[in-house]
């Protein structure tokens, strides 16, 4: 078909069967979120979760290609010829955290993104549209999207779209973007007690670096995040430390901004060596995140898929979210991370007392009205060729 505007009721129709088929794989949806939420695996381990994502779709008629874009874990699927004119990615998340498992509902997220992914099967052809399943393994740590965006995974699509589980509503939620890095300073050991002169402290590197860091919290906006650890602080004391190293996470709304503060944190650690007389080594620890962009456009729509649904937008929209990986998708194509509340008011994510809604009955009940929000989001942008320019025009400012 060529797309042109179709109204609400042939919308609505495509919406019935769209809940139709949801309704017929929210049992494989089930068991997929309950059997990853039991077998939790951190970033970039993610062996058993990403193949039994995959086997899943493939047992459904996907063509599968796993590994994909340089990332052991990662995948993508493909259902049809691929030959529609407009493609659209459904991302999957499906890393744990240390100790505390899925305490991020990826469990439950992954799952919605499967069961969206068959249920808008029959309607690619209704919407002219290829729509593709693509596993993003190391969201918490990793940045295993910024990976895939480099190899050309996210290349040439019209849209992209996940739901994150939280404790309320939200269309889009404040994602900051995100810099982290290692400082490793390297001194001189000598005896602690004989002839401490002889050493060059490369702990003193480290602890001067985290005064200098907090000294600088007075001068950024406020919207901007500076927290760090000490990995390594010396082996006996007594010797004076010839290596000590720290990680520095820097977050703030504007990417731009986030690199300029990280440029101030370069120069604490490097401040911090020439007091000291050591020399310090900065590497990555992950790709940089992105905030997450906005499109006016594509939200009203969403708005309006979350009144449909009676979802209560019972979230603050200002209430800084955290980071995510998938702010560097949307940078490249219009792209969508409504929260779906899981869990009452004030649970925190990251903590296990999420992770018991996460891998209970509040999570399975979201797996059908998440794949919904994913669903009616897209019939309702790509069955109207006015809005989907809207949405481009947006994106492209």
């Amino acid at each position: 078909m060529d797309c042109k505007r179709i109204d609400r009721s042939q919308v609505k129709g495509h919406g019935a069967l769209l809940t139709e088929e949801i309704r017929r794989y929210t049992p494989s949806a089930e068991a997929l979120s309950d059997w990853l939420f039991l077998h939790p695996e951190v970033s970039g381990r993610e062996t058993a979760s990403s193949k039994r994502i995959a086997d899943l779709l493939d047992s459904q008629g996907y063509q599968v290609t796993h590994p994909v874009g340089g990332l052991d874990t990662a995948f993508k699927a493909v259902f049809g010829g691929n030959t529609h004119r407009r493609k659209m990615a459904i991302m999957a998340e499906y890393d744990a955290l240390p100790d505390i498992g899925h305490a991020c509902g990826h469990n439950i997220s992954a799952a919605i993104s499967v069961l969206a992914g068959l249920a808008l099967r029959p309607m690619q052809d209704i919407l002219d549209l290829d729509v593709h399943v693509i596993g993003t393994p190391a969201e918490e740590r990793g940045g295993g999207k910024a990976t895939l965006i480099e190899n050309g995974v996210f290349d040439g699509y019209d849209m992209a779209m996940m739901v994150h589980l939280y404790d309320s509503n939200l269309l889009a939620p404040l994602c900051l973007a995100l810099r982290g890095n290692t400082y490793t300073f390297k001194g001189k050991s000598a005896h602690g007690a004989a002839a401490p002169w002889e050493g060059k402290n490369a702990l003193n590197g480290v602890q001067l670096m985290f005064h200098g860091v907090d000294m600088l919290r007075q001068h950024v906006k406020p919207d901007v995040r500076i927290h760090g650890i000490i990995r390594e602080g010396g082996q006996i004391p007594n010797t004076v430390p010839e290596a000590a190293c720290c990680e520095f996470y820097v977050r703030a709304m504007d990417k731009e901004y986030a690199d300029e503060v990280q440029r101030l944190v370069d120069d604490c650690a490097n401040g911090a060596a020439l007091a000291t007389q050591t020399h310090c080594e900065k590497t990555a620890s992950f790709p940089s995140y992105s905030n997450l962009k906005k499109n006016e456009p594509g939200l009203e729509i969403l708005a309006e898929v979350y009144q449909e649904l009676e979802l209560e937008l019972n979230g603050d929209p200002d209430k800084i979210f955290a980071s995510t990986d998938a702010g560097n998708v949307s940078f490249v194509c219009p792209t969508f991370h409504p929260c779906l509340q899981i869990a009452p008011a004030g649970t925190a994510l990251h903590t296990l007392d999420f992770a018991e809604y996460a891998g209970g009955n509040a999570g399975r009940k979201a797996l059908a009205k998440g794949a919904q929000i994913i669903g009616l989001q897209t019939l309702k942008i790509f069955s109207d060729a006015r809005l989907l320019a809207d949405v481009a025009r947006d994106f492209a400012k």
